[in-house]
């Protein structure tokens, strides 16, 4: 099978840095070629995948300028027009709007979400004449919450588990962590608070947003709190130093206050064997299995409580319980399996 992924142009693959959906196009790109199917991609000037053929569109830049990202518009329709009859598949983790001109066509699509769903675009294009178009959401919480209609699957986000390392064991003294963006909404205060209240050392990894009122919040409700020595904070991490700060961590701490479509800093604790204890929003309810890879609790005093239960926590168990249901291999057969049962919707 011959098969096209395409993402909005503005961050290199390989992902140097933090990368949300590019980090996905990389993976699952070499997950269908190691799978025995052609994978041609449509991604950011200057990308590469190994044994992927690129058509670099778009140039470097997050966020992209609104003229950048109205001119991506115009090159992947004038793409996937000229190439209409190319591919069996076109995955698209870009924007709804790259697949207007192929709508009608009989090659393949899915259309996947990892962010919020804007549902008036979903009308929009379902009012228009479409065949083989099936929607993805990174979490049925995602799905639901949108309130949309069309053929819609729930697909989890993955990780490559054998970039992973394992530690089945830990010290009875072993840091609780915090890794991912600063932001009140994340709740790393509320894992300070937590790291207080159980007299244990907490380490914070991750950037500091931008925005004024979220330094705001760091200054004044998590740099007063940081000393060094109960509580430490390292700063961004990159994938080794994830790794290896993820392995030695007696729990993850995800206090966070919104409903998050999917963390997947979750799976990967759980790919160290380290457990999630995270309050039940958004997708945590889906993603977190009680008791195997960690504990879904409602407040603060029951991630309190959830940290009493880690003496007989398995951690080899966690790590092999969700490379099941969230290593790339598996999740990509997932996906291909959802365009082998895809049919017309007129």
């Amino acid at each position: 099978m011959k098969i096209l992924i395409v993402m909005d142009p503005g961050i290199l693959i390989p992902v140097q840095g933090y990368g949300g959906h590019e980090r996905l196009v990389d993976m699952f790109a070499q997950a269908y070629q190691q799978m025995g199917h052609e994978v041609d991609l449509l991604i950011t000037n200057g990308s590469t995948v190994p044994g992927c053929r690129v058509y670099g569109y778009g140039k470097v830049g997050f966020p992209p300028t609104k003229k950048d990202a109205q001119k991506a518009i115009f090159t992947a329709w004038r793409f996937l027009w000229k190439r209409r009859k190319q591919y069996d598949l076109i995955h698209n983790f870009g924007r709804l709007l790259y697949l207007l001109p192929v709508l009608p066509f009989k090659v393949k699509k899915i259309m996947t979400y990892g962010r919020e769903i804007t549902s008036g675009n979903i009308r929009m294009i379902q009012r228009l004449p479409h065949r083989q178009l099936v929607f993805t959401g990174c979490s049925t919480n995602l799905i639901e919450r949108a309130g949309v209609t069309g053929n819609w699957h729930t697909v989890y986000n993955a990780i490559q588990f054998n970039k992973y390392q394992l530690v089945p064991i830990v010290a009875v003294d072993a840091p609780l962590m915090f890794l991912g963006r600063i932001e009140k909404v994340k709740g790393c205060h509320t894992a300070i608070a937590v790291a207080k209240a159980t007299q244990q050392r907490l380490v914070i990894a991750g950037n500091v947003s931008p925005l004024a009122d979220e330094q705001a919040y760091f200054d004044t409700e998590i740099a007063p709190h940081i000393d060094g020595t109960q509580i430490q904070y390292i700063g961004a991490v990159n994938d080794a130093q994830k790794n290896e700060w993820l392995g030695k961590a007696k729990a993850l701490l995800m206090p966070i206050e919104w409903n998050e479509p999917f963390g997947i800093v979750m799976i990967e604790a759980m790919a160290c064997g380290t457990p999630v204890i995270a309050f039940e929003k958004g997708s945590v309810t889906e993603v977190v299995d009680e008791g195997i890879t960690g504990f879904k609790v409602a407040h603060t005093e029951g991630m309190i409580a959830a940290l009493e239960q880690l003496s007989e926590f398995d951690r080899t168990a966690c790590r092999q319980h969700a490379a099941a249901r969230f290593d790339a291999k598996v999740i990509a057969q997932q996906y291909l399996s959802l365009h082998a049962s895809a049919t017309p919707t007129n």
